[in-house]
């Protein structure tokens, strides 16, 4: 194991093997055909796509740190077949239609990360086992079928159906499982593999990456780097939870942070207690999110929303001795009694860019030639896939299937000054907890905390 700091971002990275540092920055070019600021997944399948399309490009990737030091290279793993939104979507009947284009768009993306990880050689541990939203109480069964009947009367029952809790338990045996909803259309990842692999993709195919170049400003078809100024035809803007630090870009989006914990290898009579043996990912529907999967290395990854810091302030780094580690691991145990004994090697956390609507967009203005994608709230693996060839599209005048979908053009708007914001996540995450605390214990649904929790969300987003 080497001594690198990139160790610190994550389970993920310090697996790899070696630890990547940031390349010796090169000369910035003065002009370029496109930039893409931020290489994460959003800014590497923009620029794969682009290339792809079109390999005459000149294209440059302008990275503050190194490929995949964000969310890229921290989340849970999940490469998922839908995105945030598409229940609203699905939900009102002038928007189905659209709500159905994305869903299936995104389940067809699963398939495409596959497919590009296959061609360019990509070793990113994928295994599409599916992903189980498990009934945590007797009260959340109702609610859960009525999901998937939802689906299916949409002409969705291949998206997902209910498992009764035998069949549910004998997927995932955790201490309260009652029934879960399962969809097939989900990809349990090595994250940092994927995002690395990625990265090494484009520059095979003639996109320059330019690490440790912090962008501080993107002002119209310009942007502004601590090492100089880069003008293209397009600027593309793919920096998530960071793209409050650019000057001009300003309560954008906020930074969301998740905290993650992974387990040492545990041994196969482990495995055969706690299931999934198709490394199908899962989460139990908790306000406060809980998420899990099964790594290729046999441990398991388990993480969960945290909040927010006043002033949309990040933290390059989540140290271990945060309270909501210890939080983490006792939910963790809970889920999982037959982890008593094992141990907790790794802590990490990053954060995610979220958006007022809680939705993704992407949008291009060719008049000022900058252009921006993202806003995936934690499930971003596969959104951002779906997002790059959107914006590849948008910025060749490609008419496609997936220029017409409802995140194109759909800009976000600002998120208020302090302190409402901080206010508003606050009350999120502290009426959430509480509910949740409430319905774990007690196995009833929470009168007082769960209305709250509601009246909080509707306020902020």
């Amino acid at each position: 194991m080497s001594d690198s700091r990139l160790e610190r971002v994550s389970f993920w990275f310090d697996s790899l093997d070696p630890t990547p540092e940031p390349e010796p920055p090169e000369e910035l070019p003065a002009r370029v055909d496109v930039a893409i600021v931020g290489g994460g997944f959003t800014g590497l399948w923009t620029a794969y796509y682009l290339k792809y399309l079109q390999p005459d490009l000149d294209i440059a990737v302008l990275e503050a740190t190194t490929v995949g030091f964000g969310a890229s290279g921290r989340n849970g793993g999940w490469c998922m077949g839908t995105a945030a939104g598409v229940e609203d979507l699905l939900a009102d009947p002038a928007t189905r239609d659209s709500g159905t284009r994305v869903l299936r768009s995104m389940m067809a993306t699963v398939d495409e990360v596959a497919r590009v990880c296959q061609a360019e050689n990509i070793d990113c541990h994928y295994a599409k086992g599916g992903t189980l939203a498990v009934a945590y109480a007797p009260f959340a069964v109702r609610r859960l079928q009525a999901e998937a009947e939802a689906y299916a009367a949409r002409g969705l029952a291949d998206y997902c159906h209910w498992l009764p809790a035998e069949e549910s338990r004998r997927r995932i045996n955790c201490t309260r499982n009652h029934g879960a909803i399962y969809t097939p259309h989900c990809a349990a990842i090595h994250p940092a593999r994927l995002v690395r692999g990625l990265g090494e993709a484009v520059r095979r195919r003639g996109v320059r990456v330019f690490e440790s170049t912090p962008v501080l400003d993107i002002q119209g078809n310009t942007a502004t780097t601590a090492r100089g100024t880069v003008t293209a035809d397009a600027v593309l803007r793919a920096t998530e939870g960071y793209t409050d630090s650019l000057a001009g870009h300003k309560r954008r989006l906020i930074p969301l942070y998740s905290m993650m914990i992974a387990t040492e290898p545990l041994p196969e009579a482990a495995w055969e207690e706690i299931g999934l043996g198709q490394r199908e990912t899962f989460d139990d529907r908790r306000r406060i999110t809980t998420y899990g999967q099964r790594t290729a290395d046999g441990r398991l990854a388990f993480g969960g929303r945290e909040g927010y810091l006043f002033g949309s302030r990040r933290k390059p780094f989540i140290t271990p001795d945060e309270t909501r580690f210890t939080e983490l691991e006792s939910a963790l145990r809970d889920m999982f009694p037959v982890l008593e004994g094992y141990d907790i090697t790794h802590h990490w956390g990053g954060l995610m860019g979220v958006p007022v609507e809680w939705r993704p967009y992407a949008y291009f203005d060719r008049s000022t030639g900058f252009g921006a994608a993202g806003g995936y709230v934690g499930e971003g693996v596969g959104a951002s896939n779906l997002a790059g060839r959107i914006m590849a599209d948008l910025v060749l005048e490609r008419d496609t299937d997936v220029t017409h979908l409802p995140w194109v053009d759909d800009r976000p708007e600002k998120w208020p000054p302090e302190p409402l914001r901080w206010l508003g996540a606050k009350a999120m995450t502290t009426f959430g907890n509480r509910a949740d605390r409430v319905e774990l214990t007690r196995g009833r649904r929470s009168a007082f905390w769960g209305p709250l929790f509601k009246y909080a969300a509707r306020q902020v987003f």
